[in-house]
């Protein structure tokens, strides 16, 4: 017993610091992911990591888009997700799973719109930290209001060079 005593000293111990927050995020594809926005997606990952660690990145996408777009996607890291219907209910559902799970501490949602304001509510009312990313025009008031921390995103600041 002495030895394994002395072995386990040297164990690494993994912890998780204070600080240390799980983000789950969601990216509404067909409103955010648009050529007028000029987004990168690596910089989203980059601006969540000032929040937490990313352990959920989904980007809802429809029929419409491309295979370029979708291996663009995987190949920054995202899981990409085809939806037959309406993006917008598929999201709900995936935002209701990040609220409800133990390991997310942070409700993250890229969009523009108001219709997930509920959604942003019933995340706070669970104990969950809420972000909203959007883009100008178009970025719901209420949406900005409702979240924990708001980020507006332009060209400027997301575009690669």
């Amino acid at each position: 017993m002495e030895r394994l005593g002395s072995f386990k000293e040297y164990l690494p111990i993994k912890s998780k610091k204070a600080g240390d927050k799980n983000v789950g995020l969601l990216v509404d594809g067909p409103n955010m992911l648009r050529k007028e926005f000029c987004l990168n997606l690596d910089f989203i990952k980059e601006l969540l990591e000032e929040n937490g660690s990313l352990k959920v990145a989904k980007v809802l996408l429809n029929q419409y888009a491309s295979d370029k777009l979708i291996e663009a996607i995987v190949n920054q890291g995202f899981s990409p997700m085809m939806v037959a219907g309406d993006v917008d209910v598929q999201m709900a559902v995936e935002a209701y799973e990040l609220i409800y799970n133990p390991n997310i501490d942070i409700l993250a949602l890229m969009t523009r719109n108001a219709e997930f304001m509920p959604l942003i509510n019933i995340a706070k009312e669970n104990g969950k930290e809420t972000i909203v990313i959007g883009a100008e025009p178009g970025f719901s008031i209420a949406l900005k209001n409702a979240a924990d921390i708001t980020l507006v995103l332009n060209g400027e600041n997301s575009c690669k060079d």
